[in-house]
Formats: C-alpha cells, sequence, structure tokens
C-alpha cells in the first residue's frame, strides 16, 4: 500500500447517517485518500461532507460485488464497512462475499465506528505498508495432487 490510500467507504441504510457523521469528523484524513464507495452511499458523502469519492452501483445492484472485484485487483487498500446486524439485506450472500474478500486479501476492514476510529488513528494510515498476502495457490495444488 502507498501512503496514499484507495479506501472503500459502504453503509447500510440505517448505518448511512453513521458513516457521513465519521467521515464529516475525518474530513481531513479523509481527503488526503482516494475514496471508493457504493452508489447512494458515495452521493451522500459527497453532498453532505464534501468528499470526492468515485462511485459504484448500489450495493443491492452490483455495488458490492464490484467493490470486491477492485479488492481482488489490488485497487482498494482498505474498507470501512458500517454494516447493519439487525437488518437482514436483500444482497446479504453479496455482503458476505465483500466480507470473505476483505479477509481473503488482508486488507484492513472496519464493521463500526470504534475499530474506524483505530484504523484512521494508527501510524500506518498515512505511510506505506506492505501487506502480507497468503499464497492460497498451494491449497489448491495440494488438494488436486491428493485426490489423484
Amino acid at each position: 500500500m502507498n501512503k496514499k490510500k484507495n479506501i472503500a467507504l459502504i453503509a447500510h441504510d440505517h448505518r448511512k447517517e453513521d458513516l457521513i457523521d465519521w467521515c464529516d469528523f475525518n474530513q481531513g484524513s479523509l481527503s488526503k485518500h482516494r475514496l471508493y464507495g457504493t452508489g447512494t452511499t458515495g452521493k451522500l458523502i459527497a453532498d453532505k461532507v464534501g468528499l470526492e469519492i468515485h462511485r459504484f452501483s448500489s450495493g443491492p445492484l452490483g455495488g458490492d460485488l464490484q467493490i470486491g472485484a477492485a479488492i481482488s485487483e489490488n485497487e482498494i487498500d482498505m474498507m470501512i464497512f458500517f454494516w447493519d446486524p439487525l437488518q437482514a439485506q436483500p444482497h446479504d450472500v453479496d455482503v458476505k462475499a465483500l466480507l470473505r474478500i476483505g479477509v481473503l486479501y488482508n486488507i484492513p476492514m472496519a464493521c463500526n465506528r470504534s475499530s474506524a476510529d483505530f484504523m484512521i488513528s494508527s501510524d500506518l494510515f498515512d505511510d506505506k505498508y506492505d501487506r502480507f498476502l497468503v499464497d492460497y495457490s498451494q491449497r489448491f495444488t495440494k488438494d488436486i495432487d491428493a485426490k489423484e
């Protein structure tokens, strides 16, 4: 990761105001980085906070999958995703896939304000960081060789 990070900002409907408030409080720090968001969340952050943000589609319309693809292409360095633990989502399988991809590619992820506060206040936030990536290809090769 370079000093200037590519940060995904995502929030479910009942958590959008929380994320907007967090972005407003951290506007100075966030403005030094490239921001990405799903459709509605990205628009709200741009309109209410004034941060420049690249917008993908809305989450239920494929935005979560687009961000997941960007993570797998090493185009997203970290993710702030205020998801709603009390509301079933019509695209729940996409949400789970996005979180799985984040773990698979070992990107820092915050799912609530406390973890987002810790992440943004870390000394690593504004510095270059070499992220460790597990080579999962060995796992697939062993499984295939074992079956033969």
